[in-house]
């Protein structure tokens, strides 16, 4: 099936009662966007997914959105995190679904893409918040002074995500990191999970999640300000089956084995565990634990928040306009709503922020999160009875740029 026949010119305000059947909330779109007269009805790619694209008048230019509606109460339909295996490292979009077998996905997470304020600092590729992946924890949120990405609306921080429970009910939420090393004499809180960057002060711990990128950037950079320099006092320990094996006092790089938990820390941090001693005792814990929802959760992406409960955030952008990424919430989460904007130079203009909430609520979500977009935003969906997706928004670099993670939906007959 071509191209063409999925390319569909609707209202905002049809969109979703065509997706959904349901009516539409609350009030007037707000931030300067309006709808024009619906014409093709979307295409359903597998069971409970469906996609469609549409034009959107905004203040500052027509945009143009790929959107994917996923029925959460179809028990064939799931949705996971997409990763490359490692935490530190990056891959396309179209390649992380193919390899997965998702019928269709948006890229995920902001993450550390540069390092031009450290020279001869790696950077990782790494996520900036916590990420789930089938009910297993990757790693925690880094310093919200350490992120990449727009600034963070008022009351949002590193560690908001958007999540599926083990009740199969998608929700947002915030994750912190609970941890410890543990030795027979002591106690450290740890303060970081496979993190590209550290607490200052503390101690992170990282596994055979992360990958084989030197760790140094970890401690690059303050919990205020991500360009301050690289901390001259650091200190890494490894532990292997519960015992401290080996020392340095710069942090590596290469693949960690399973079992094995190398200690990163930063001045304090560092001091601490300069008091370790080879073949000690150490117990390393840590769990993410979710502010609101007592349901585990099976998956789990980092972002920020737009919208609750049909409100938008107060103190949204509403100036810098950009091809932008988020998903929706609704019917108590049992709907997830993927949008992804066109970046094809006709449609660059994009949304700003506020257009996003706004465009979120109009396709009928009450709850709606910001995920990273520009060069990054990418949606792709399988066409019916293709073996591979295809990529259905024109990423704005001309070609899919690689990234850490992204939201996979998965439907089987």
């Amino acid at each position: 099936m071509g191209r063409g026949r999925f390319r569909t010119v609707l209202t905002v305000l049809a969109v979703w009662s065509v997706l959904a059947g349901a009516a539409l909330v609350g009030a007037a779109p707000a931030g300067g966007v309006e709808g024009a007269k619906p014409s093709v009805a979307p295409v359903a790619i597998a069971p409970g997914v469906a996609y469609s694209e549409f034009d959107i008048p905004a203040a500052k230019g027509v945009a143009h959105a790929h959107v994917l509606s996923v029925d959460l109460r179809d028990p064939r339909v799931r949705v996971d995190l997409m990763y490359p295996g490692a935490v530190a490292a990056r891959a396309p979009v179209s390649q992380l679904a193919d390899v997965r077998g998702a019928v269709a996905g948006v890229n995920g997470d902001f993450f550390n893409i540069t390092e031009t304020q450290h020279p001869g600092v790696e950077a990782t590729g790494a996520s900036v918040g916590p990420a789930i992946a089938s009910g297993r924890t990757l790693k925690a949120a880094v310093p919200d002074g350490q992120r990449f990405g727009p600034a963070l609306p008022p009351g949002t921080s590193t560690r908001d995500v958007l999540g599926v429970g083990t009740d199969g009910r998608a929700r947002l939420d915030s994750m912190a990191l609970d941890g410890s090393v543990r030795t027979r004499a002591t106690r450290l809180p740890l303060g970081g999970l496979n993190q590209y960057a550290l607490p200052v002060g503390s101690v992170g711990a990282f596994t055979s999640d992360w990958g084989s990128v030197s760790r140094l950037r970890a401690t690059c950079g303050t919990d205020t300000d991500r360009a301050a320099p690289c901390s001259a006092d650091t200190h890494e320990v490894t532990v292997e089956d519960g015992r401290v094996v080996s020392f340095a006092d710069t942090p590596g790089s290469g693949p960690i084995a399973a079992g094995t938990t190398v200690l990163v820390g930063r001045e304090a941090g560092a001091q601490q565990l300069r008091k370790l001693s080879l073949g000690e005792r150490v117990k390393v814990r840590h769990r993410l634990v979710a502010a609101a929802s007592r349901i585990p959760y099976r998956f789990v992406v980092g972002g920020y928040p737009v919208l609750r409960g049909g409100q938008p955030l107060a103190g949204l952008d509403n100036a810098t306009a950009a091809v932008r990424t988020a998903a929706g919430v609704s019917h108590g989460g049992r709907r997830l709503t993927l949008l992804a904007l066109d970046g094809a130079p006709e449609f660059r203009t994009g949304l700003t922020i506020a257009e996003v909430a706004a465009i979120m609520r109009q396709l009928g979500s009450l709850d709606a999160f910001s995920l990273d977009g520009g060069g990054s935003t990418t949606l792709v969906a399988r066409e019916p009875g293709a073996a591979a997706v295809s990529i259905r928004n024109h990423p704005s670099a001309g070609a899919e740029r690689p990234v850490p993670n992204g939201i996979g939906v998965f439907s089987r007959p």
